[in-house]
This record gives structure tokens, C-alpha cells and sequence, in this order.
């Protein structure tokens, strides 16, 4: 087996701020690719966030420890005891090769993953959110406009002006169905009622993501959810399968991300609990390239929302998969029908792997 990776910087449409993080014009990931001796390739893809204390040097640095003849697109149990041998490592390193694994033992199989699953994947039935990044409300005027043909936005407030900045997208989007995003920006269980009251009172909000602290003691979050008008999902308090009970006493949902689970195989396991616990599940992201937006539509037949935007907030993607026309998911126009249905754009670097030396062991 053969493993390259490459960290890449993505420069993004609008400038990105949410509450509690700076703003920032470019977002780095690490594109990862496994290549058998046969020629079949895994893509996969680490996106870390300082949030889980995370960056792109302990990425690099952990998959530079991995021996990838120890890994096979035929035994994804042994691969992942492998991969656990080594140690502590930041999930999205490990969400790249778990995907990547996925990626290829699907095409080995010659399907594409959601059918080697038996998920199935049902054109024109799932559709996304559309992000607007916290700015100005004159800018948020702006941002709304241009997404007007989306049915569903994803509006991040949390910050001192989030009256001004709802207005602002409520008087270029009317009838669309608004999910808000907290970003654990309101401090207390006291301020976040206050403010879901507020929201209450449009009737095209559909729920409201993180709206306090993660650190926050259990009791608060149970204090808020028996109050909330509305229903409120866990994003930074929900990581991996072991926060689902919690979350199940204190949310009403839950937003996955294969970043935060470790991968396909942690995603899907959250999702799972999730459902057997009562909570409703979407699949969200961080700011992507098209091969973990592409991987995450593998999963949306076990999801009651997606939020799957990221490869819209970049310049240059990289690869093409999974397409969106005004929200709505479709596979019809990927260039590739097995796996994960991406490809690297021809021209880029990534394209000119598929056909690397089978000797060559890492390109950093």
C-alpha cells in the first residue's frame, strides 16, 4: 500500500467568523491518498479545528507514523486495530484514513460506498443547509441575497449584534426556513433562553445548534432544554458515541461531523446511538474540499438534516463529487460511479497521484 499526503490551503469565497473565533480568509486541510498495489485508490481528507485543539503539524505528524503496509482495503478491522496500536492521534487524521480505507474498499468492490453499505443513496430526497458566516448586517444583506435560492440557511449568530444581523437575512430570505448556530456564544443558561424566546417568535426557525458553552455544567443544559420554545442540537458538546447519552438527557439532536467522530465509521456510530436514543441527527461539516462532502452524503439516509456545505465556501476545489442544486444532493453528475464518487480536477496534484510510483510510502 501507498500513502501520500498533502496539506493544502483553501482560500475561501467571503471571509469566515463565527462566535468565539477570529475571522479567517483561507482554511488549511491535509488531502490524503492510499493507492494499492493494484491501483485502487482511497481518498480521504483531515480538516482540524483549533476548537478540539487540533491543527495541521500534529495531522501531518501522526500520519507520518503510519506504516501503510500495515493498512488493506480488504481488512478495514485489522487497519483500524493498527491505526489504534499508535496511539493518541487528532481525529481528523484519523477520520482522513478511515474515509480513505472506506473510499477504496468500496471501489475494490466495485460499488459506490452508500451501496456497499446497503444505505442506498435516493436522488432528490435530501437537501442541505446553506451557511452564512457572521459579519456585518449590511454584509449579511448582502450574503442572504445571493443565496436566495436556497430553501434552507444556516445562520451563525452568538455575538452582540445578532438582532441586526437576523433582520438583515429575514429581509432577503422571508420564507426560508432558518436553522441558527450559537457556536456556544451565549454564556448562560439564562441569556440562552432569553434568546431562544426571541427566535421563538419566527415561525421559519427550525432549531437552534450549541447555543451555550460545552464546559457547561449538565444541570444547565437540562434547565434549558425542558424550557427551550425551541429544539436545540449539540454541536461542540457531541463528538463521539460516548456523548450521546449525555446529549440525549440535555439536547434534542445532535450534529455529527467526520471530523469530530474520527470518520465514516465513528460518524455512522454516533448516528446510530443517536437514533436509538430518541435524538434527532444531522450531518454536518467544517470547511471542506468535495471529498469529505462527498463521504458525509454516504450517510444521509440515516440523517433527518444535512448541512453539508463546506465545498461551497472555497475558491478552488480540488475535486469533484457530490453536486447541489439550490440544496438539494444529487450523485447524477459525479465523474465517478464507485467509492466515494470523487476525483481530483484534472490538472491539480491530486490527479497526478492516481498514477504515482506503488513504491513511494509518504509525500508530505
Amino acid at each position: 500500500m501507498q500513502l501520500r499526503f498533502k496539506p493544502i490551503e483553501l482560500a475561501l469565497v467571503d471571509p469566515w467568523e463565527i462566535a468565539n473565533a477570529p475571522l479567517t480568509r483561507t482554511q488549511t486541510v491535509v488531502v490524503l491518498c492510499l493507492r494499492d498495489r493494484d491501483g485502487v485508490v482511497g481518498w480521504g481528507e483531515a480538516a482540524p479545528s483549533v476548537r478540539y485543539s487540533e491543527d495541521v503539524p500534529a495531522v501531518l505528524e501522526f500520519l507520518s507514523r503510519v506504516d501503510p503496509q500495515r493498512l488493506s482495503f480488504t481488512d478495514l478491522e485489522g487497519s483500524r486495530r493498527y491505526l489504534d496500536s499508535l496511539g493518541p492521534a487528532p481525529s481528523s487524521a484519523r477520520c482522513a484514513l478511515d474515509v480513505a480505507l472506506w473510499d477504496g474498499a468500496a471501489r475494490r468492490a466495485g460499488r459506490a460506498l452508500y451501496d456497499f453499505w446497503g444505505l442506498g443513496f435516493q436522488e432528490g430526497r435530501h437537501v442541505s443547509s446553506f451557511t452564512l458566516g457572521m459579519d456585518r448586517p449590511e454584509v449579511m444583506r448582502t450574503k442572504a441575497r445571493a443565496a436566495a435560492g436556497w430553501p434552507i440557511l444556516k445562520v451563525k449568530l452568538g455575538g452582540p449584534n445578532d438582532r441586526a444581523i437576523l433582520a438583515a437575512v429575514r429581509a432577503e430570505a422571508p420564507q426560508a426556513r432558518i436553522r441558527v448556530d450559537a457556536n456556544e456564544g451565549w454564556r448562560s443558561k439564562e441569556q440562552a433562553l432569553r434568546e431562544l424566546e426571541w427566535l421563538a417568535a419566527d415561525p421559519g426557525i427550525e432549531f437552534v445548534e450549541q447555543p451555550m458553552p460545552a464546559g457547561l455544567p449538565m444541570a444547565d443544559w437540562m434547565w434549558l432544554k425542558e424550557r427551550s420554545p425551541l429544539p436545540i442540537f449539540a454541536d461542540e458538546s457531541c463528538q463521539t458515541v460516548a456523548d450521546v447519552p449525555r446529549c440525549a438527557e440535555s439536547f434534542h439532536g445532535v450534529n455529527v461531523k467526520l471530523v469530530k467522530a474520527g470518520g465514516l465509521t465513528g460518524a455512522r456510530s454516533v448516528l446510530e446511538a443517536a437514533r436509538r436514543h430518541g435524538l434527532r441527527t444531522m450531518l454536518g461539516c467544517m470547511i471542506e474540499t468535495s471529498v469529505l462532502i462527498s463521504a458525509g452524503a454516504h450517510l444521509a439516509a440515516l440523517c433527518d438534516f444535512l448541512d453539508l456545505d463546506g465545498n461551497l465556501l472555497i475558491r478552488d476545489d480540488p475535486f469533484v463529487g457530490v453536486t447541489q442544486e439550490a440544496g438539494w444532493l444529487s450523485f447524477a453528475h459525479s465523474p465517478e460511479q464507485v467509492g466515494l464518487r470523487v476525483r481530483p480536477r484534472p490538472g491539480t496534484t491530486f490527479a497526478e497521484w492516481i498514477n504515482g510510483s506503488p513504491t513511494l510510502r509518504v509525500t508530505a
